[in-house]
């Protein structure tokens, strides 16, 4: 056996049995460092420019490879998310809308006029001539 002592009773003489219990584990290393998020968040801010970053929105995508070419900083999308919702941002998306879609008749059914053609089914009108 080795003849120095276990790190656990060395905090036991030192501090007490309070000593022995476990604070929260530190878990991982942050991948960004302040710098990089501020540099995220002033991307963000300032948005693309078309001809520069080659995009006309960020995309979680763009923001890693914008770190990574920035920063050499390998994080994936996942990350970068955590990162900015912890930062305050919120992602926006747009409502999906079909490729065919007729704005027009759109518009002319919100208006009300587009009126549904409604007619009674065989049941309906043979009940009603009893």
């Amino acid at each position: 056996m080795d003849s120095f002592p276990d790190e656990r009773v060395l905090r036991f003489n030192a501090r007490g049995p309070d000593a022995l219990i476990d604070g929260k584990a530190p878990g991982q290393r942050p991948k960004l460092d302040d710098a990089q998020r501020q540099a995220l968040v002033a991307i963000v801010e300032s948005g693309p420019i078309p001809a520069v970053h080659g995009v006309v929105r960020w995309r979680l995508i763009d923001l890693v490879q914008w770190l990574h070419k920035e920063f050499t900083v390998s994080v994936d999308e996942t990350t970068v998310s955590r990162e900015l919702k912890k930062l305050g941002y919120v992602k926006l998306t747009a409502r999906p809308r079909h490729h065919s879609q007729d704005i027009e008749a759109l518009e002319a059914f919100k208006k009300g006029g587009l009126q549904p053609n409604w007619k009674k089914s065989a049941r309906a009108c043979h009940k009603a001539l009893r």
